[in-house]
């Protein structure tokens, strides 16, 4: 009997050492990229005697793949860094604001596992009868190019609060005079030009801030170029860009004796305004020859960040 339980025991012994020392076998699954990619237009308002839908320029678009666990859909997008993330369920509507009737392509890369891809490509006619005041035209742009900067000189130059239509101020907290000039002088050296291109009746945005772009990090840059995926909030290593943008009617809903009712739009990821850690519809609160307030979401979409602006003064 003791023999016995002896060879049971080596034999138990033997197995244990085998599956210990047995190489494992991972495996990645299955990595096939999405297929049947579908994109899906309806413009609004579209019928047989509007066939460019009904003026407001949206388009409700659906993006469809088997296979798909994210996407992402540009714009006449020249770069990846153009696209933008849309829900997962592959629905969004694109407000288009360049007046008249004009043709826009619209592609959707659509992400599988393991970070296969797949996309498509499709076009869209969309005609946009929105027209911003020509007064506020003016004061932004000068009707040629104007540059403006955030105002360091007056307290309340940057503050956020909630994003809620029912709080229209910096609830949470508000800037003192010049509070980021320590940590963060990019944040009051960056300049943001807004240029009128007569000719084509499209606009422009040019951002150069040769101190850094003032952004959180990682996914809360807005998509900013070349930002760190970790770290906290400051200026970083920033190129500047130019952007197209557009006047858009203000999302909010928001009503005319706090806003204008009119934003900016800006289009592709590699501009922004003050901020680099928010959206890219900046509404326009109030704006004057000499002041410009704007509210605008944040990456962390709970808050609204505001700052105050003006342009700059030529020597």
């Amino acid at each position: 009997m003791k023999n016995t339980f002896k060879t049971v025991f080596v034999i138990a012994a033997l197995v244990l050492i085998y599956s210990a020392c047995k190489k494992q076998d991972y495996s990645m699954g299955d990595l096939t990229a999405p297929s049947n990619i579908v994109i899906t237009i309806e413009v609004v308002g579209q019928d047989a005697t509007h066939p460019d839908g009904d003026g407001s320029g949206n388009v409700n678009i659906t993006v469809t793949g088997d296979n798909a666990l994210a996407y992402k859909v540009g714009y006449d997008a020249n770069t990846a860094a153009d696209y933008v993330a849309i829900p997962l369920t592959g629905k969004v509507t694109k407000k288009f604001t360049k007046t008249g009737v004009n043709t826009y392509k619209i592609s959707a890369l659509v992400f599988g596992k393991g970070g296969s891809s797949s996309n498509a490509t499709t076009e869209v006619t969309v005609r946009s009868d929105f027209k911003p005041a020509e007064s506020l035209v003016t004061s932004l742009t000068g009707d040629a190019s104007k540059t403006w900067i955030v105002d360091k000189s007056v307290a309340g130059h940057f503050g956020v609060g909630p994003w809620d239509n029912a709080s229209v101020t910096p609830s949470w907290w508000s800037a003192a005079i010049n509070e980021k000039l320590v940590c963060c002088p990019c944040f009051y050296t960056a300049t943001f030009t807004f240029t009128k291109v007569e000719a084509s009746g499209t606009f422009s945005l040019t951002v150069a801030s040769p101190d850094g772009a003032f952004t959180k990090t990682g996914d809360l840059a807005g998509g900013l170029p070349d930002i760190p995926s970790a770290g906290d909030e400051g200026c970083y290593t920033y190129g500047g860009g130019t952007s197209d943008f557009s006047f858009v009617p203000a999302s909010t809903g928001i009503d005319a004796a706090t806003s204008t009712q009119t934003s900016i739009l800006l289009a592709g990821n590699n501009t922004f305004i003050g901020y680099g850690a928010v959206l890219k519809e900046y509404e326009i609160f109030t704006i004057t020859d000499t002041y410009m307030y704007l509210r605008v979401q944040g990456t962390e979409t709970g808050n609204a960040w505001y700052l105050k602006m003006v342009p700059v003064t030529k020597k």
